[in-house]
C-alpha cells in the first residue's frame, strides 16, 4: 500500500512538471546532455526502489 502512494505521488509530480521539464530538455540553447540527466535520474530512482524492495523481500 505504501508503494502505491509513492507511485501515485511521483506520477502526479511528473504530470505537473512535465511541460516545464520538456521545455527545459528540448531548449536548443541548452546543453546536449540534458536528456541524459533526466534518464540517469529515472534509472537511479528505479535502481534504489529495486534495492529497497529486494531488501524487504529478503527479510520475509
Amino acid at each position: 500500500m505504501n508503494n502505491q502512494r509513492l507511485v501515485i505521488l511521483l506520477l502526479l509530480i511528473a504530470y505537473i512538471f512535465s511541460p516545464t521539464l520538456f521545455n527545459w530538455i528540448i531548449n536548443p540553447e541548452g546543453a546536449w546532455y540534458r536528456p541524459y540527466i533526466v534518464w540517469i535520474l529515472v534509472i537511479g530512482i528505479a535502481f534504489a526502489m529495486q534495492l529497497r524492495r529486494k531488501k524487504y523481500n529478503d527479510l520475509d
